[in-house]
């Protein structure tokens, strides 16, 4: 058995779905499938049986959910999580539970739909592979603490109309960008937000963070404006940048090729913010794989604006972040829950 091959179980209750994933993801020379399981009990004596590197997991399933089996499994067995549903709002609530990343599930019918969900799924478990499961019940403590802390001093603050401030996030952002979120005060100034997400689950991310924090929260629009309070999420297939109008900033959304292999970019949000807000900007640039936002973030940088990494602790994937601060963009590095705590800091000077 090979070694360096990346070790996969696949966790379906569906025999046609552990077919086509088991078969799919095999065909890539450096992933093995090591077991397939029907629901979350033989997934246990699999993972304990053959350990490992990477499951993949429905969500819909007999006997467990996937989403409570995630939440069980994780304290015990570290082990990178890819949810694999049909259902948009169920795979949220799998990535609050400890999944690092999730797949639609495609129409078994459609085999265009299957191919494109093996080459994404290819992708993902060797991203997967590469990240790291961040616990929980630790994290939970120092959030409360954060927001506590955010909700005392952020709010009695009065904010240059004129700032703005850009996010950037790949792998394990949705859980970043939701920690942030939480403990901003009402009155922040207004937020722009890439994360790499496909179509339909960007407006459902949107919905959700806009229901679980204090801010208004909305997928973007061509024609939106950046307000106080408002924060505005890249559709999952097109590109975002800003435009200054007077004293204000609107946000154009549109199609286009992919940008460092994605499609909305970071990058072209940065560059945008770059050029549009210059010293009145601060980029955040969160956990995620590849290079996507740090010559944006630079940019931003160089046009005065003040920017902050996500440290490589706090990261699900320190890919995006560390070639950030590799490529000297990164004003200030900070673990997830201090983040909140910096931007606050960096508005008031």
């Amino acid at each position: 058995m090979d070694s360096k091959k990346i070790r996969v179980l696949v966790v379906d209750d569906s025999v046609v779905f552990r077919e086509i994933i088991a078969r799919g993801i095999s065909a890539e020379p450096g992933i093995e499938v090591v077991a397939t399981a029907k629901d979350p009990y033989e997934a246990s004596e699999m993972i304990m049986k053959y350990e490992p590197d990477i499951m993949t997991c429905d969500v819909e399933m007999p006997k467990m959910n996937g989403i409570e089996f995630i939440r069980r499994l994780l304290p015990q067995y570290k082990i990178p999580i890819i949810v694999v549903s049909s259902i948009n709002g169920a795979v949220f609530d799998a990535i609050h539970a400890g999944a690092v990343d999730f797949v639609r599930k495609p129409d078994a019918n459609s085999v265009k739909g299957v191919e494109n969900f093996i080459y994404e799924m290819i992708d993902k478990i060797k991203i997967a592979s590469k990240s790291k499961v961040i616990c929980k019940a630790v994290e939970s403590a120092s959030k409360e603490a954060s927001v506590t802390r955010v909700d005392r001093s952020g709010l009695k603050r009065d904010y240059n109309s004129k700032q703005i401030i850009a996010i950037g996030a790949s792998t394990g952002g949705t859980e970043a960008i939701y920690s942030i979120l939480k403990t901003m005060p009402k009155n922040i100034p207004g937020i722009v937000i890439v994360q790499h997400i496909p179509p339909g689950f960007s407006r459902m991310f949107a919905e959700r963070m806009n229901a679980s924090t204090s801010l208004e929260v909305k997928e973007a629009a061509s024609g939106d404006y950046v307000k106080p309070g408002r924060v505005l999420i890249a559709p999952g297939d097109r590109h975002m940048k800003i435009r200054k109008i007077g004293d204000q900033y609107k946000v154009e959304c549109f199609e286009g090729v992919r940008v460092n292999g994605h499609c909305p970019s970071v990058d072209i949000l940065f560059e945008s913010v770059a050029k549009e807000a210059g010293s009145n900007a601060i980029g955040v640039i969160l956990t995620g794989m590849g290079y996507d936002g740090a010559k944006g973030l630079l940019a931003m940088k160089r046009k005065g604006a003040k920017t902050i990494g996500q440290n490589e602790k706090s990261s699900v994937v320190y890919g995006m972040p560390k070639v950030a601060y590799n490529l000297g963009a990164v004003d200030k590095q900070c673990s997830l829950e201090h983040i909140t705590p910096m931007i606050l800091k960096m508005l008031s000077i």
